[in-house]
C-alpha cells in the first residue's frame, strides 16, 4: 500500500458491509486515515497490502508482528463490489507474504463471533481455531465473543506442497 492507495481503501474500510466486521466501527474521517497510515509507516514489521486480481485494486491486507518473534496478527476486508471468490486469492496470497516474505513462524487472526464469514474463511485458509474469548468487545450495546485463529508456516507449507 502507497499513500496513493489511501482514498480507496477508506472507501472500502467505510463501506457499511466492512464497517460493521470491525472493532472499531464508525465512519473514519479522512485526516484519521492518513494520520493512521503516516504512524503504521514508522513501525517495524508492518505490511500493509493492496490485493490486486488481474490487475485491479480489490482488498486490503495488514499483517503485523507481535511483540514476539515470527508471529503476527493479521487483518484483512476486500473492496465491497468484487466477485465472489476473490477473498480465496486474497487470503493464499498474503499467506504467501507472510510466510515466503516475512519468513514468519505463525499467523494469527481473530474475527467477531458473529462474523460466520471470516470464521468460515479462516478455516477454509488452513487457520486452526485456538479459543474463544467469551464476551471480549463491547460493541456499544452489546458483548460479542471473540474467535481466535493460528496457523503456522509449517502447515501453511504443508496444504501448499
Amino acid at each position: 500500500m502507497v499513500s496513493g492507495d489511501l482514498d480507496r481503501v477508506l472507501a472500502w474500510r467505510n463501506h457499511p458491509d466492512v464497517r460493521r466486521y470491525m472493532y472499531s466501527s464508525h465512519e473514519i474521517a479522512p485526516d484519521e486515515h492518513k494520520r493512521w497510515f503516516e504512524g503504521v509507516q514508522k513501525e517495524q514489521g508492518v505490511s500493509l497490502l493492496i490485493y490486486e486480481l488481474d490487475g485491479i485494486p480489490c482488498g486490503f491486507v495488514n499483517i503485523s508482528e507481535t511483540r514476539w518473534p515470527a508471529i503476527a496478527d493479521w487483518g484483512f476486508y476486500l473492496a465491497p463490489d468484487v466477485r465472489s471468490g476473490t477473498g480465496r486469492g486474497l487470503g493464499q496470497a498474503a499467506l504467501g507474504h507472510a510466510f515466503g516474505t516475512m519468513k514468519l513462524h505463525k499467523l494469527c487472526g481473530q474475527a467477531i463471533g458473529f462474523n460466520e464469514r471470516s470464521i468460515r474463511f479462516h478455516r477454509a485458509l488452513g487457520f486452526t481455531l485456538e479459543g474463544t474469548l467469551r464476551d471480549q468487545f463491547f460493541d456499544g450495546e452489546q458483548y460479542h465473543d471473540i474467535v481466535c485463529f493460528g496457523i503456522l508456516a509449517s502447515e501453511w507449507q504443508n496444504s501448499n506442497s
